[in-house]
């Protein structure tokens, strides 16, 4: 078969970048979203029987997660938040505009949660096990003018397949891809800097395309770079020549001077766009956003970034977002994404597999260093819990039936997907894929420190653990042919037995999760290997494992937010490890995290009934209330030197800010009605401050709109929070109301959250309670004109309205 011939073009650029601020494009012609007009089936249906035209359908707009929908029920699995799956069907009649029978036509799925069939003009195109891959069919020879049909079927039957939330459906964006016969490949630009630093940045630029025609054309090939502002720097065109029915690549070779480098604090951006022209007219096009930035792990100095020693300040995130399930809008995730970075993080692991299209372009664009991972089990099952996390006898549903035969695709698919954000340093191959007995067992565990977790002991009737390094080499082997600029890791749970196989020297990075312990014993004894903490508990401990090993780069919180699923029994709902609520709201965990991440200064005052939960951080609230004279134990964080307690106006004294393991700071007070401030010193001046005011009556309810982060420059998505509030502005915990929303056509609700992980009322009621006095609502416009009018059942209470224009 004869190839696409090209010379090699080798592009000289010297930029001089402005330090304007300029969003830059990532886009594709031809690809348009495909979300709207869908219909839903709840339950199986048969084709042969024609059953189809004869469903109850109902009218849904993507992305779409039945599960969350509920209802809520003890006899599902608490792994995934005691929530429903199934079977449903999905189906789309559309007649296509402008139809040219000699384009090429095509769908592309960002995820489907999972065993998804597809159909079009009744014919079966395809299936993907993998619910969180994206995919992509050719419906060319299928499509007609008008009177098409696609029908989408949706297989979780195994409702209790995760150890953690994964919704159901069409949950993510689809798009409709129209292209000319020759024209660029899904994933088919790739960009590589393989030499970057302040003065000067080469890079490499590949482009795969292909001819469908059965006639050969003569083309042209143009590179477009854009800098900060949107400037054009750069044009040139390349001719060249196409055989009927091939495939092929081309290079592009070039150098940047004084490149404007990506960081978290700086995530400057480029525009990288490739055309194709047929006698001038440009048939098709790609926009990248693209980033200059160098890094490397070291074994024993971590991780640099662009010359820059630096921590990676990292947590853990599940795709969910409570009430909305899967199914998230990307200006929710970039309100949540600021709040990150108001914690001082800068970076995210994406446990426990690929998510939404648009969170990595939010990475890019906020800066954010990036963990992409693949999998949570490989070709053998993991324990599923029923009941409640580690509570009576797990099941073993899950995606490993599907690994032999789609699990190398499935990592080059989310690599050839990514492999251009400047945000991604690592792929990871899988999380706790060496979890002790969960299957994979070794004589190890019966010595020493080793039996661990869950299932102690040495398990001779379980697979052994010499299959991890086996299946370790030919995943890291599949995702080197796709890409060699990042490298390959995996969490690891059982260190101690994965170290007796291959698995760890497989790695070019080792993941250590909870086994900070280990940390400087390993380091001595495997010397080369990199190691790097994956996913870690909040304990100070913790922190001081990174702090104290200059050859640990990082820690990656567990989790960032409460989820749906790993719950612990009925009635609950979901897992409460995250230093953030189901809502996106800080817990005090969240303000301990800030004094150790972040640069501005801060301090956080909270409660607590005991000296030791004040000194563990434990049962903490950020209230002020008690009994006249009753000692009460106020914890206190801050990243000052000192900190200075004063009681309605009275100072009760300074304590420098020192944390142990097991003994925070605290003060130890009398109550007394009224203000608690404190004020943090830094060289002998007030940096912060921050107060806590005893409740009185009730007064309000406020309504506040969320502000979105200034990546998001236009929305349909409405956030709004409410308060319970006395006179002085001041918080109301124990007095939770009724709220009801009355919506007419300017506004859909998506969902209300009040972090109540006991909750189990439908997310799209319009009547809900707050929880500690707080709710969040989530509505999407429709373009109409309106009032959203919020009416709290409390007659002493004054509705409130929110006008849509």
């Amino acid at each position: 078969m004869k190839k696409i011939q090209f010379k090699t073009l080798t592009l000289l650029l010297c930029l001089m970048v402005s330090h304007s601020v300029f969003k830059a494009v990532a886009q594709e012609s031809g690809k348009h979203l495909f979300n709207q007009d869908w219909q839903f089936h709840k339950g199986d249906l048969d084709l042969k029987e024609k059953q189809i035209d004869n469903a109850n359908w109902r009218a849904v707009t993507l992305p779409h997660d039945w599960s969350i929908e509920g209802p809520f029920d003890a006899q599902w699995a608490s792994g995934t938040g005691f929530l429903p799956g199934g079977i449903a069907w999905y189906r789309k009649k559309f007649d296509i505009d402008s139809y040219n029978a000699n384009k090429r036509y095509a769908i592309y799925f960002d995820g489907v949660y999972k065993n998804s069939d597809v159909w079009i003009n009744g014919t079966w195109i395809g299936r993907r096990p993998n619910g969180f891959i994206a995919f992509e069919y050719d419906l060319t020879p299928y499509l007609k003018q008008s009177g098409n049909e696609i029908l989408v079927r949706v297989d979780h039957s195994q409702y209790a397949d995760s150890r953690f939330y994964t919704g159901s459906g069409i949950y993510r964006n689809v798009y409709l891809k129209t292209k000319t016969p020759v024209h660029f490949k899904t994933w088919g630009i790739g960009f590589e800097t393989p030499e970057v630093n302040s003065e000067q940045a080469s890079f490499l630029v590949s482009a795969e395309f292909q001819n469908t025609a059965n006639a050969s054309a003569n083309l042209e090939v143009q590179a477009v770079l854009a800098d900060a502002t949107g400037n054009t720097i750069h044009t040139e065109s390349l001719p060249a020549e196409a055989d009927a029915k091939t495939s092929a690549a081309i290079t592009f070779k070039g150098i940047v001077k004084s490149p404007k480098l990506w960081s978290p604090k700086h995530p400057n951006l480029y525009t990288l766009t490739l055309n194709l022209l047929d006698n001038g007219e440009i048939i098709d096009s790609q926009a990248q956003q693209v980033g200059f930035r160098s890094f490397h792990f070291d074994a024993n100095t971590g991780f640099t970034l662009n010359g820059e020693n630096m921590l990676l300040k990292g947590v853990c995130i599940h795709h969910d977002a409570g009430a909305l399930g899967a199914a998230v809008p990307k200006e929710v995730w970039a309100e949540r994404l600021q709040t990150l970075k108001d914690l001082g993080c800068n970076a995210i692991r994406m446990s426990h597999y690929p998510h939404q299209d648009y969170l990595y372009e939010l990475c890019d664009e906020m800066g954010f260093l990036v963990q992409d991972e693949a999998f949570d089990e490989w070709a053998r099952g993991k324990n599923k819990w029923i009941e409640g996390w580690n509570v009576g006898t797990p099941g073993n549903d899950g995606s490993y039936d599907a690994f032999a035969e789609w699990g190398k695709r499935d990592v080059q698919d989310m690599i050839k997907r990514n492999r251009n954000r400047p945000s991604i340093i690592m792929w990871s191959i899988g999380n706790e894929i060496d979890y002790p007995n969960d299957p994979y067992t070794h004589p190890v565990l019966d010595t020493g420190r080793n039996p661990q977790i869950f299932g102690r002991g040495f398990k001779p009737g379980n697979p052994s653990a010499e299959a991890l390094g086996i299946l370790a080499k030919e995943l890291v082997a599949a995702a080197k042919e796709i890409d060699t600029t990042r490298p390959i890791t995996a969490a690891l749970a059982g260190v101690p037995m994965s170290n007796e196989t291959t698995y760890p020297e497989s790695l070019d990075l080792v993941g250590y999760n909870y086994q900070e312990y280990r940390y400087a014993e390993d380091h001595q004894k495997y010397p080369d290997r990199i190691i790097y903490g994956s996913e870690n508990g909040d304990a100070y401990a913790a922190w001081k494992a990174v702090t104290e090993n200059p050859h640990i780069t990082s820690q990656f919180i567990w989790t960032a937010f409460d989820f749906i699923g790993e719950a612990r029994p009925w009635p609950k709902r979901g897992s409460e490890a995250g230093i953030l609520d189901l809502a996106g709201k800080p817990k005090p965990d969240f303000y301990f995290r800030q004094s150790l991440w972040s640069e501005k200064p801060m301090v956080y005052l909270a409660t607590a009934n005991t000296e030791e939960n004040a000194r563990r951080r434990r049962n903490l609230k950020a209230v002020w209330s008690g009994d006249e004279g009753i000692p009460t134990f106020v914890a206190f964080y801050s990243n000052a030197e000192e900190v200075e307690l004063i009681l309605n106006g009275k100072p009760l004294g300074k304590q420098e800010v020192i944390y142990a393991d097991d003994a925070m700071p605290y003060f130890k007070v009398p109550y007394q009605d009224g203000k608690l401030e404190a004020r943090a010193y830094r060289n002998g001046a007030v940096v912060a401050k921050t107060v806590l005011q005893t409740p009185q009556k009730l007064k309000e309810l406020k309504m506040r709109e969320a502000q979105l982060p200034e990546v998001i420059t236009k929305s349909d998505i409405l956030i709004l929070d409410f308060e319970l509030l006395d006179k002085n502005g001041t918080l109301i915990t124990d007095q939770d109301q009724e709220v009801h929303f009355t919506l007419d056509d300017s506004l859909i609700l998506l969902g209300v959250e009040n972090a109540d992980q006991s909750s189990h009322r439908s997310f799209t009621d319009t009547t809900h309670f707050t929880h500690n006095g707080k709710l969040r609502a989530y509505f999407k416009k429709t373009g109409n004109a309106g009032t959203l009018r919020i009416n709290p059942k409390n007659d002493s209470l004054k509705n409130l309205s929110y006008t849509i224009k």
